[in-house]
């Protein structure tokens, strides 16, 4: 492995001492970015909204560090004097410049790269796309881990990068999954490895169109050079021409290079490839990585097997919040699939997954939210109910309301919502949590 020492050079820090930052937002990466910052000897102002959001552990540590905690709707005079801004990645910059001053604004930058701009010279796997993120930035520090590397891994996988440098340990890589919030305030950012798995509609919500959030992804690879390497799925080299990426490309598809899988659908043989090709850019042997895939356990929430009962299995794929992740998850199987949809909508084409569900699918079990998007694209393909919840869905299915079970032995039911929970449940995490309750305690 390259030592990385031999071309890094620190870039520079964001913030002198004394100079005031602000963060905006008082979630993982916030009360982290606002230590890291404290550290470094900035003036330091937390901005949330809600009181309640403020973790008791931070109010007190903030209290006896002098660091500055303002509860309420954001005003110009919070920004006021700033040096730097960190937002939370669910707050759009757009949203932030409306408070900052026309002349000297200060500088907009993700905890990403804050932290980033603290390493000691420590390469970085970069891994974003709107699917498969999680999987792949796991596969690459599984197989780093089997081959006896020192790994650090988070970004937007749950661990900020900012809790590391404080830390002081000191990893031989670190692998980190990189939201499209998080690319848009990284302007120094530079991976020695960067991933892109696929881009489809996702974010529009947050995005203003597609093409700022093409633009967002594509900041991974803007600072690399010919000393790294990109890692892009065949068929992307037109995008890798229209932004100019200056580094070494790989690409990757579907292969059986590890036939000894534990994870389901062929889209997680091209995640294992994508991380291959990564991980041997530093020492990974072959042999090592196939080792760490046939021990890699499917990550809760992603095409998770829940329970088989009546020859009927339950599969829990809460993660699959866009269009373009229900068409993974459909043709992960050969079974059919009785599939539970619904929730806040994002974006995408609809219609389009008419040929897949009518291949896949005997039925679709709506629940919550954006029924007025499903049913009219889908009805005249599949069969199509409604349920308010999901809990009152999976009970249709399992012929638990007083009708026909939906269900047969042999079926796959499939919770892969293709939408954002945000319409019943505070995050995926719990409608998959909510998910599993109902099927081991209801329906079994």
């Amino acid at each position: 492995m390259q030592a990385a020492s031999e071309t890094f050079t620190k870039p520079d820090p964001a913030v002198k001492p004394g100079d005031l930052a602000v963060v905006v937002g008082a979630g993982v990466s916030g009360v982290a970015a606002a230590r890291l910052l404290h550290r470094m000897g900035a003036r330091v102002r937390l901005l949330d909204r809600s009181r309640e959001r403020i973790p008791a552990d931070f109010a007190a540590w903030a209290a006896g560090e002098g660091v500055e905690i303002v509860c309420g709707e954001h005003a110009p005079e919070h920004f006021a004097g700033a040096r730097l801004v960190v937002p939370s990645p669910g707050v759009a910059a757009a949203v932030i410049r409306k408070f900052l001053p026309a002349e000297d604004a200060p500088d907009i930058m993700a905890e990403t790269e804050l932290a980033w701009r603290q390493l000691s010279g420590e390469p970085v796997i970069g891994v974003t796309g709107t699917s498969g993120k999680t999987t792949t930035t796991s596969l690459c520090s599984a197989m780093l881990r089997e081959q006896g590397l020192r790994v650090f891994t988070g970004g937007n996988i749950g661990t900020p990068l900012s809790e590391y440098v404080l830390s002081g340990e000191r990893a031989d890589v670190v692998v980190l999954e990189l939201s499209s919030f998080q690319l848009q305030t990284c302007s120094l950012l530079r991976p020695r490895v960067a991933i892109l798995l696929n881009i489809s509609e996702n974010h529009l919500d947050f995005h203003k169109d597609m093409e700022e959030y093409v633009s967002a992804k594509m900041r991974l690879f803007a600072n690399q050079t010919a000393e790294d390497v990109a890692i892009l799925q065949e068929g992307m080299d037109d995008l890798a021409h229209r932004y100019g990426l200056a580094a070494r490309i790989e690409h990757y598809a579907v292969t059986e290079r590890f036939p000894d899988m534990q994870l389901m659908g062929p889209h997680n043989r091209a995640n294992a490839e994508a991380a291959w090709l990564a991980c041997r850019e530093f020492g990974v042997s072959e042999e090592a990585a196939a080792r760490a895939v046939a021990a890699f356990t499917p990550l809760e929430h992603r095409l998770e097997k829940v329970a088989e009962i009546g020859g009927v299995l339950y599969v829990n794929d809460s993660k699959c919040t866009t269009v373009e992740a229900l068409r993974v998850a459909l043709a992960s199987f050969e079974r059919p699939v009785i599939l539970l949809a619904g929730g806040k909508f994002k974006g995408g084409n609809l219609p389009g997954l008419c040929p897949l569900l009518k291949k896949h699918a005997r039925c679709v079990a709506l629940f919550g939210a954006s029924r007025e998007r499903f049913e009219p694209a889908w009805r005249d393909t599949v069969p199509v109910t409604w349920d308010q919840t999901l809990e009152k869905a999976l009970r249709r299915v399992a012929g638990l309301d007083g009708r026909p079970a939906l269900a047969r032995e042999g079926d796959v039911v499939l919770l892969a919502p293709a939408c954002s929970s945000y319409d019943q449940y505070p995050n995926y995490l719990r409608r998959g949590e909510d998910f599993k309750r109902i099927v081991r305690e209801t329906l079994a």
